[in-house]
């Protein structure tokens, strides 16, 4: 019979025959379909596109974009790779003569080639994150005036106050994701640097980049230069900020609501995160916009749910339990005692309650513990004066003003925390006390940078005998010991976390942070560790998959914003591929894509 003579229900039997039969024959699985980039369009042309580094790829452009795009003749006629021109700027990274240097030639290099910046940061992210951030980033700040070579971000003064709402639009970019904003009063532990803390918003978002997948184009430095009552700054010839003191009082928390409403009135979708305030501005202003506004403020939550992960990491390596520690933070400070209450989240979430948890914190001033009022030392903190945060860390089990190594001692901990920016509290007699105590102790002197450090890692291994869980907030070397044995360190950075919430945040807009997701997210970055991982004596994963850790908190994060009904961006539809994948699908990873002309 020919096809003609075939009716129609004949020819869909033929083809369903040969399809069936094609199935049978083969006999190996088709490979996965490939994804190829898509190609970009551009309005620039010529030199302007080699001057943008948004756009240019420097050597790494094909012959048809050269014609395309009328580059040729403006380049060597060479053409490279974006693994052999990561290659290359590694080589000269390398040759630069200190981690100062090194930030420099970065910056020179993300001034040039934003592209080929985040694929070397992406891909050797142990070696440049201490570079771009903590602990380089605070002597770049110290110099930022002196080193400045050209703007990036967006700066507020008091005299720009009545126009934010309209100065936004200066911006270039509609699609602005995560700002970072900071009004320069608490570097690090380096105190007002005013303007100059514009160094830390930039190296945290270099960070959301390469850590968490957020578009460069997609994020946004802020410096509100409310003035600075540093001396030194003001008489500074190369300070670029308001040389005048700082806003206070209504006027500052106005100006503050301008630059919030004027930010999101242009980009409602994006997160805020608020960097280095000062303790005093810091706790208020979270409270006065963590229900109004996708915001977060990184000191007080990101570090809280770092270090909630340390503990749960350090416990569990211990063979111990959160809810059977006890901990001595020396560190009294309102956002200090902020990062406690995160730690106190976790502990109800294990099963205390608040009061039972409370109980479990002995909390050091410069004065000495926040006790009871017995008179034994004088009880200096009541004499002084306590703040409202202080009052509800006051212990009983402890006598007012007892020393940090009388408060070992006495309440007997098995987490020494330190959030007090004094380097060298944790002396010999402080630590070798906390191992007489424990079996495994636990010293996490989280105070950044290294200057600042409550001890080293070294200390803390030897003045245990090698038995201490050591977590910091500034990076320490491995520790080779006397019995042979090599541990790792791991820097309790914030790093773990922010990047996770800014993907989770960008994915799905969840509309508010909660306590909740802050807590998941340190359990999910705890859970992320392999048993390699642990054997090594880690307490975080190793920084080379910290991509992988990104994706896991905002998983984390979205999953209760789903419970809650708080995410805006992502539904049904997207959840039937798996919500890994579909966080994973949003991450930037930065490649050359092949570029049209308009």
């Amino acid at each position: 019979m020919s096809v003609a003579a075939m009716s129609l229900r004949q020819l869909g039997a033929v083809r369903r025959f040969a399809v069936a039969r094609a199935r049978m024959m083969s006999t190996e699985a088709l490979p996965p379909i490939k994804e190829f980039p898509r190609p970009l369009k551009t309005r620039r042309h010529g030199v302007d596109i080699i001057h943008d580094a948004l756009w240019n790829k420097g050597l790494a452009f094909t012959q048809n974009e050269r014609d395309r795009l009328r580059l040729r003749g403006l380049i060597p006629p060479a053409m490279n790779t974006i693994e052999k021109q990561s290659k290359r700027v590694l080589m000269q990274l390398d040759q630069e003569p200190n981690n100062e240097k090194k930030n420099m030639y970065l910056q020179d290099l993300q001034n040039r080639n934003e592209t080929l910046y985040f694929n070397l940061l992406v891909n050797n992210i142990e070696k440049t994150a201490p570079l771009v951030y903590t602990p380089t980033v605070g002597t770049v700040c110290e110099k930022f005036g002196h080193q400045f070579r050209r703007t990036r971000g967006m700066f507020f003064t008091r005299y720009d106050r009545g126009h934010m709402s309209s100065m936004v639009y200066n911006w270039p970019h509609d699609n602005v994701r995560v700002i970072v904003v900071t009004d320069g009063s608490r570097i690090l532990g380096l105190g007002d640097l005013g303007l100059n803390g514009m160094g830390i918003p930039i190296g945290k978002l270099a960070l959301y980049t390469a850590c968490g997948g957020i578009p460069p184009h997609q994020v946004l430095p802020v410096c509100l230069d409310v003035g600075t009552n540093n001396p030194k700054l003001i008489e500074d010839p190369y300070y670029f900020g308001t040389r005048e003191t700082r806003l206070q009082g209504e006027a500052y928390y106005e100006m503050v609501d301008e630059f919030m409403q004027a930010v999101f009135n242009r980009w409602p979708d994006c997160i805020v995160q608020f960097e280095d305030f000062e303790s005093m501005k810091a706790v208020p202003l979270l409270e006065r916009y963590r229900h109004k506004y996708r915001m977060f403020n990184d000191d007080i939550q990101g570090t809280g749910s770092v270090t909630l992960s340390g503990i749960l990491s350090a416990v569990r390596n211990a063979g111990a339990d959160i809810k059977d520690s006890r901990i001595v933070c020396a560190g009294a400070g309102s956002a200090g005692l902020g990062v406690c209450l995160q730690i106190i989240d976790g502990m109800v979430e294990a099963g205390l309650s608040r009061k039972e948890a409370f109980s479990r914190f002995a909390v050091c001033t410069s004065k000495g513990a926040l006790g009871k009022a017995d008179g034994k030392f004088g009880d200096p903190n009541h004499a002084r004066g306590l703040t409202e945060i202080q009052r509800i860390w006051l212990n009983d089990a402890v006598s007012d003003g007892t020393s940090l190594e009388e408060t070992v001692k006495s309440f007997k901990p098995n987490i020494l925390l330190g959030l007090s920016t004094v380097a060298g509290i944790f002396n010999e007699p402080v630590i070798r006390s906390m191992a007489k105590i424990n079996k495994t102790p636990i010293i996490m002197p989280m105070s950044n940078p290294t200057s600042k450090s409550e001890c080293t890692a070294e200390q803390a291994y030897k003045w245990t005998d090698g038995r201490a869980v050591v977590a910091s907030g500034s990076p320490f070397a491995p520790v080779k010991l006397d019995d042979g044995r090599t541990v790792i360190p791991s820097q309790c950075n914030n790093m773990y976390i922010f990047p996770g919430i800014g993907l989770a945040a960008t994915v799905s807009g969840v509309s508010r942070i909660t306590d909740k997701m802050l807590y998941l997210a340190a359990a999910a970055c705890t859970n992320s560790m392999t048993a390699e991982e642990i054997k090594e004596g880690r307490t975080f994963p190793n920084i080379n998959r910290i991509r992988e850790v990104s994706r896991n908190v905002a998983v984390a994060i979205i999953e209760e914003g789903l419970r809650q009904g708080l995410t805006t961006k992502i539904g049904k539809a997207e959840l039937s591929e798996g919500l890994p994948n579909v966080v994973s699908r949003y991450m930037y990873y930065p490649t050359y894509r092949p570029l049209l002309g308009d």
